[in-house]
C-alpha cells in the first residue's frame, strides 16, 4: 500500500459490539465523507462474513476500518495481510489492547481523527501454527483467564473484567511441564502460565515487556514458574506494568521464533481473548506485515 490518497473504505462493525457509540460513528462517518473519503458500512455477524466481504472488494478498497474488540479485529489480521490493505480501527471492545499498542487510547473521535490525518506505519504480526494474532498468546493460567471472561462477567463488571476473571482462575490453575525453544535454544522448565506477546498490551492494558513495541520484529515471552496464589499477587505489579524480568519467579525472553511443547500433554492456546490451536506450537513474527493508522509513532506509545 502506497501513500496515495484513501478514496474508498469498508467498515466492519460488530454488532455485538458496544451499543452506545451510534451517534459517534454517525459523526465519524461524515467525517470521513467530508474528508473525500466514500464509506460502506457493513454489520458483520461472523468472521466468515467480513472476510469473504472483503476479498470481494479488496480490488476497489484502498482502506479496511474493523470496529469492535481485539477478537474481532485478529480475526481479520490473516484476510488484511493476504490482501495488502491498510488497516485502521475503532476500539469497541472491553478490553482494546491493539489500540493501546498503537496509542490510540482517547475513544472514537481520536480513532476517526487518525483515519483522516494520522500517520501510516507498518507493523508486525504474530503467528502460532497456522494463525494470525496481533497481541498476546496463552496457555495455561492466561486461558483460564479467558474461559472465565464470559459475556456476562463483561456486562457485569466492564473494565474490572479481567480482574475478575483472573482470581476466578487462579483456583483452577496447575502446573504443567515445558520446553521452550527460542531461535533454537531449549528451555525445559515446569511453569503454570506462558505468554508470547507480539503487540505491547494484553489483558486490558497489562504490559507483555516494559521495551515492547509491535513493530520491534520480535516475539517477548514470560513464563510464571509455579509459585502460591500469595506470591501471584505481589508479583501482579509487575506484571501490570511489564517489568516481571526483575522477578526470579518469571522466565523471560526474546526471539524471532519460538516453539512450545508440553510433552504428551496437550494444552489449548488462546491468542487475542479467542482460542486458536494447541501444543505443540510453532510460534513466529511477521516483521512489517501490515500497514496501519495511527495517531503518532509507535515507538512513543507508552
Amino acid at each position: 500500500m502506497n501513500s496515495t490518497k484513501i478514496r474508498q473504505a469498508l467498515l466492519i462493525i460488530n454488532p455485538k459490539a458496544r451499543q452506545d457509540v451510534g451517534a459517534q460513528l454517525d459523526e465519524g462517518i461524515t467525517q470521513l465523507e467530508q474528508a473525500g473519503i466514500a464509506v460502506e458500512r457493513l454489520l458483520s455477524n461472523t468472521p466468515e462474513d467480513s472476510r469473504r466481504a472483503v476479498l470481494e472488494r479488496k480490488d476497489h478498497l484502498d482502506l479496511v476500518i474493523v470496529g469492535g474488540g481485539d477478537g474481532t479485529i485478529s480475526s481479520m489480521a490473516g484476510t488484511l495481510h493476504e490482501c495488502g490493505l491498510l488497516l485502521a480501527i475503532l476500539p469497541l471492545g472491553t478490553a482494546n489492547d491493539l489500540a493501546r499498542s498503537l496509542g490510540l487510547c482517547n475513544g472514537l473521535e481520536e480513532a476517526f481523527d487518525a483515519i483522516v490525518s494520522g500517520e501510516r506505519q507498518w507493523i508486525d504480526l504474530g503467528m502460532v501454527n497456522d494463525n494470525y494474532f496481533f497481541n498476546v498468546a496463552h496457555l495455561g493460567l492466561g486461558v483460564k483467564v479467558t474461559e472465565e471472561l464470559t459475556d456476562d462477567v463483561k456486562k457485569q463488571w466492564g473494565v474490572f473484567s479481567y480482574l475478575k476473571a483472573f482470581f476466578a482462575a487462579i483456583a483452577r490453575i496447575r502446573q504443567f511441564k515445558v520446553t521452550i525453544t527460542a531461535d533454537g535454544v531449549p528451555h525445559r522448565q515446569r511453569s503454570i502460565q506462558i505468554a508470547i506477546g507480539n503487540g505491547r498490551y494484553y489483558g486490558g492494558g497489562n504490559v507483555i515487556d516494559e521495551k515492547k513495541r509491535i513493530n520491534d520484529g520480535k516475539l517477548s515471552l514470560y513464563s510464571l514458574r509455579p509459585q502460591t496464589v500469595w506470591d501471584l499477587l505481589t508479583l501482579a505489579p509487575l506484571l501490570r506494568d511489564g517489568r516481571q524480568r526483575y522477578n526470579a519467579r518469571v522466565f523471560n525472553l526474546q526471539a524471532e521464533s519460538i516453539n512450545v511443547s508440553t510433552g504428551r500433554k496437550v494444552m489449548a492456546i488462546h491468542a487475542d481473548g479467542e482460542p486458536v490451536t494447541n501444543t505443540p506450537a510453532h510460534f513466529r513474527v511477521l516483521p512489517k506485515a501490515l500497514e496501519i493508522l495511527a495517531p503518532k509513532p509507535i515507538s512513543m506509545v507508552e
